[in-house]
């Protein structure tokens, strides 16, 4: 197996993802800056979102990001996974409400 197909499996997608979000905000824990992002993908277990800005691998981040059909606003916490210097930050959701991962699943159409 080449060294490419190592870093496909590490970085494969576990779910499709959708647009599906009218508004984000996120706040990199440890400093008070909100950022407002246009998110282009989502998933009940994270989202990529398009910043120019560079977080590192592992950095915790705030979430709040409101759903555009139901209007449910989600609050989470989640980890950098990984970053696309100036394209954006694929995150995974923790400490995420059953409610809101529920949320999110009706918004996708996803069966639970």
């Amino acid at each position: 197996m080449s060294g490419d197909d190592d870093k496909s499996k590490k970085f494969a997608r576990r779910d499709s993802r959708h647009p599906q979000l009218s508004e984000l905000s996120m706040i990199y824990e440890g400093f008070e800056e909100d950022i407002t992002v246009r998110p282009p993908d989502l998933t009940p277990h994270g989202m990529f979102i398009n910043t120019s800005k560079k977080y590192p691998q592992g950095a915790v981040l705030k979430l709040r990001f409101r759903l555009s059909r139901s209007g449910f606003v989600v609050h989470t916490r989640c980890e950098v996974r990984f970053c696309l210097r100036g394209v954006g930050i694929g995150v995974e959701f923790m400490d995420i409400s059953p409610e809101s991962v529920q949320a999110i699943e009706e918004e996708l159409g996803v069966e639970a």
